[in-house]
C-alpha cells in the first residue's frame, strides 16, 4: 500500500482531510428541501464506494505493508472488530448531532457536541499513542474548542430571537452524539495499533462497512420515528429523488467525506503523526465548514460588527489552535 514517508506529505494529508470533513455538507446545501435521512442514504454510499476505490489503488501499490485483499485476508478479528465499531458508534453520533442541531441550533449543538468530541477523542487517542508534545496539542485543542464557541456565539447573535432555543432533548442530544465523535477514533486507533494490524485502506473498508450496516437500523428508524419533530418518511421516497441529488449525495456527500477520513486513517497509522494530532486537525473540520458558510451560502451576511468581531477572533484562535497541533509531533520530546 502507499504510504506517506515524511512529515510534510502526512500533514498535507491531514489538511486534505480537513478541507473534505468541512465541505461534504455543500451537498445538502445544494439539495434545497431534500430531507436528510434521505441524502443520508447516497452520502453513505459514496463513502463505501469511495473506500473500496482507494482499497484497490493506493491500498494495492506501493511497497509498504500487503495489497488491500491480501491485507484483509490476513487481518486480526481484534482489529476488524474495532474498525467495525467504529463506523456503527460514528453513524450513531453523526445522526444524533444532526438531529441536536435540528431541534438546539448550531449554538449549542456545536460547542457541546463538537467540544466534547475533541475533549474525549484527543485524551483517549493520546493515551493509546502518545506521539505528541501534550502542551502543544492540549493547548492547540483547548484553542479550537473556544474558537468553536466564538463561531456559536457569533451564530446566536445573528439569529437574535430566531434561534432555536435549547431543549432538554437537544442537550441530551448534543453530549450524547459528543460522546460518540469523541469514542469513534479510539476504536479506529485500537485496530491499525493493535498486533499484526492491517492497514489504514482495510480498516477504512472495515470502517465504512460498519457505517453502511447500521445505517439500515439508525437511519430507518429516525425516518419512522424522527428526532427533530418533522413527520416520518417513507422509505420509497428515496426513489422519487432527483438523479441529480443523487450524484450530489454520493460525489460531494459521500465520496469527498471518504477521502477525507481514508486520509485520516493513513497519516495516523504511520506513526509520524499519531492518531490525536490526526483526530484533532480533521475536527478543524468544523472551521473550514463556518468559513464555506461565511464565502459561499452567505450566513452572516448583513451582520453586525460585534458578530463580525467574534468571527475575526474565531478565524484568528483556530488558525492558532491548528498551529500548535501541526507542531505537536514534530516538537515532541518523545
Amino acid at each position: 500500500m502507499w504510504m506517506p514517508s515524511n512529515y510534510t506529505a502526512a500533514f498535507l494529508m491531514l489538511l486534505c482531510s480537513m478541507i473534505c470533513w468541512g465541505s461534504w455538507a455543500n451537498a445538502l446545501k445544494m439539495m434545497k428541501g431534500c430531507r436528510f435521512e434521505l441524502f443520508y442514504w447516497d452520502y453513505v454510499f459514496g463513502t463505501m464506494a469511495m473506500s473500496l476505490l482507494l482499497a484497490f489503488t493506493l491500498g494495492s501499490m506501493g511497497s509498504t505493508g500487503l495489497p488491500f485483499l491480501a491485507d484483509l485476508k490476513n487481518a486480526p478479528w481484534p482489529s476488524i472488530g474495532f474498525a467495525f465499531a467504529g463506523g456503527v458508534v460514528f453513524n450513531a453520533a453523526n445522526i444524533l448531532l444532526t438531529g441536536a442541531i435540528e431541534i438546539a441550533g448550531l449554538a449549542v449543538a456545536f460547542p457541546l457536541g463538537v467540544g466534547l468530541s475533541i475533549v474525549i477523542g484527543v485524551i483517549l487517542n493520546y493515551l493509546i499513542t502518545a506521539k505528541n508534545d501534550p502542551i502543544l496539542l492540549f493547548g492547540g485543542v483547548a484553542l479550537l474548542i473556544i474558537a468553536i464557541v466564538f463561531d456559536a456565539l457569533a451564530y446566536q447573535a445573528y439569529a437574535g430571537q430566531g434561534a432555536k432555543k435549547a431543549t432538554k432533548t437537544g442537550i441530551i442530544l448534543c453530549i450524547v452524539s459528543g460522546m460518540g465523535l469523541g469514542l469513534f477514533y479510539p476504536l479506529v486507533a485500537k485496530s491499525i495499533s493493535g498486533p499484526n494490524h492491517p492497514g489504514p485502506y482495510t480498516i477504512g473498508v472495515l470502517f465504512m462497512l460498519g457505517i453502511l450496516l447500521s445505517n439500515f437500523v439508525f437511519n430507518v428508524a429516525i425516518m419512522v420515528r424522527p428526532i427533530t419533530g418533522q413527520p416520518p418518511i417513507p422509505l420509497s421516497a428515496y426513489f422519487h429523488l432527483p438523479a441529480s441529488w443523487h450524484l450530489l449525495g454520493l460525489i460531494i456527500g459521500g465520496c469527498v467525506w471518504g477521502v477525507g477520513t481514508i486520509f485520516n486513517f493513513t497519516t495516523s497509522a504511520t506513526g509520524i503523526v499519531g492518531p490525536a494530532t490526526s483526530f484533532a486537525l480533521g475536527d478543524g473540520a468544523v472551521m473550514v465548514s463556518a468559513i464555506w458558510g461565511l464565502l459561499v451560502w452567505g450566513e452572516f451576511r448583513g451582520a453586525t460588527a460585534r458578530v463580525k468581531r467574534l468571527l475575526t477572533m474565531m478565524f484568528i484562535l483556530f488558525v492558532v489552535g491548528l498551529g500548535l497541533i501541526a507542531l505537536s509531533p514534530v516538537l515532541s520530546v518523545r
